[in-house]
Parts: structure tokens; sequence; C-alpha cells
């Protein structure tokens, strides 16, 4: 999802990621050493992501809706670009619908959605991101979060233990368990499994199994393997089949999102950057 613009020199960024994580929370930290502006777009992911700006000059754009300043994303939003000039620096929060539920106050509302971190945050909002800001390292920020996050986790329980047990068969699947397998498996109707799981996480299991199963597909794509070969290891029916996914999930064609740089953070997605582990 590269839009048009000046396209980020990777060599330039930092990133920073943690050596330990909270279970159904992932963290990356993104600084750009040379004063560029940048414009990208970030890949479908099976997360709720939050982008805390720390330099006073994060943009953010999905479907004409603009948000300046640190923003939520929910599960499939579309069109999703990130801007920035100068060198700029931001934190990156992924989060699994029952962490984004406890951590956030609900799934649900945000599945499609962009807005303002301090709208879904609530209370504390405004000193969590002065604090990151402060910090004096990218493993201090990474121990803020994971004490802020931690303590809403443990104080929250917003998602059902079913419907949190079935996501998680779904990412160990990469998309594969059929929802009736998924039913049987946490002792509900196939109905019940629906409409809880819709409610409580935004989209339904089935579309959960979709974009799971994108994003495994999507990692094969950016390790340089043929849209044939991903296709057939991904499973889909064909490579049409892979090809109409991909335009429905993020608008691409398997060739674009082989390219295009903001997948999860690892090796394979981002090749050419200086990855910092603290």
């Amino acid at each position: 999802m590269l839009s048009s613009g000046t396209p980020p020199d990777w060599a330039s960024v930092e990133v920073a990621i943690p050596t330990a994580r909270l279970p159904g929370v992932s963290m990356a930290g993104f600084r750009q050493r040379v004063p560029a502006a940048v414009h990208i777009g970030m890949v479908a992911h099976p997360s709720v992501t939050v982008l805390v700006d720390l330099s006073a000059g994060l943009v953010c754009e999905s479907h004409g809706r603009r948000s300046h300043g640190s923003v939520v994303a929910g599960l499939l939003t579309p069109d999703l670009r990130v801007g920035g000039q100068g060198a700029g620096a931001c934190l990156q929060i992924r989060l699994a619908p029952a962490a984004a539920a406890a951590v956030l106050g609900g799934a649900a509302a945000l599945s499609g959605q962009l807005v303002d971190f301090g709208d879904v945050f609530g209370r504390g909002a405004e000193l969590f991101e002065h604090r990151l800001r402060a910090a004096p390292s990218w493993e201090a920020r990474f121990a803020i979060v994971t004490e802020v996050v931690g303590r809403r986790m443990a104080d929250r329980a917003v998602v059902d233990p079913e419907v949190a047990h079935a996501w998680r068969l779904t990412l160990a699947s990469r998309g594969r368990r059929r929802v009736e397998g998924l039913a049987d498996e946490v002792g509900w109707s196939r109905k019940r499994l629906w409409a809880r799981f819709r409610s409580q996480v935004g989209i339904s299991p089935k579309r959960a199994a979709q974009l799971v199963r994108f994003d495994h597909a999507a990692h094969l794509l950016a390790g340089s393997h043929s849209p044939a070969t991903v296709a057939a290891a991904a499973g889909y029916v064909d490579q049409p089949h892979l090809n109409r996914e991909a335009r429905s999930i993020c608008g691409l064609t398997p060739t674009a999102v082989a390219s295009a740089p903001w997948l999860a953070i690892d090796d394979v997605a981002w090749p050419a950057v200086t990855v910092v582990r603290p």
C-alpha cells in the first residue's frame, strides 16, 4: 500500500523491538534518523494497532479521514496511510482483540476505524504519552507500555474466554480452521460463536480467518516467494483466489504486497533497517 509521494529510505530508519512481550501484545519503535518527508501505507494485520506519536509530527489517513498525533487503527481499517515530516519517531503497539478490549475498552467498535488515541484510551492518555516521550530509551518506553498495558489487561476482562480461545485457534491454524470446528472446540453453536465473536471482535470468525491467512501470505510474499507458491502454501484455492483476497483486504495485488514495507516487525519485512533489541 505504498502511497504516492516521497518513499522512505529504509536504510535510514531505526527499528527497535523488545526482547520480551506480553501475551497478545507486540511493540516496535521507529525513528527516522535522517530528516525527510515520509508517506507510506500499512498492510492489514490481525491486530488493533496503536501508533503513539513521539515527535509531534505523525499524520495518519484512512478513506479521507485525517488525524494528527497518536491514533488507533482497528481491524481492517481501509487504505491506512502514515506520514510524517522531519526526523520523526513513533511507537507501535499491536493488540490482539482480547488485549485491545481490555486496554482500550473494546475492539468491536474500532473495526474498520481510525480514531484518535485519547478518545479510546480514556483517562491517563495524556500522561501515558508524556511518559513515553520523556523516556530516555526504547527500552524504557517498552517498560512503560508493559506496565500500563499489563495493568489494564489484568484489571479488565471484556472478551468471553470462548471468543479469545477461538481467536487463538484461528491464529495457530493460520486461518485454516472452519467456523464449525471452532464452535465445537469452544462448546458453542456456530450461530452463538458467530454472534459473540462479531459483537466482541468486530468482524466475523470467517473474516478473521481470512485476515490471518492473508497475513501469513503477505509474509511469504515479502520473503520473495512467487504468488503461485504462496497461494498453495497459505491454503488458497489458486492464485486468482489470493489475488481477490489481497484486493479485498488491502486493495493491492500480491506483487504490491510483496514490496510493501509495513508488515510485522521481523527480518523478512524489514531487511534493510537497523534493528535494535534492547
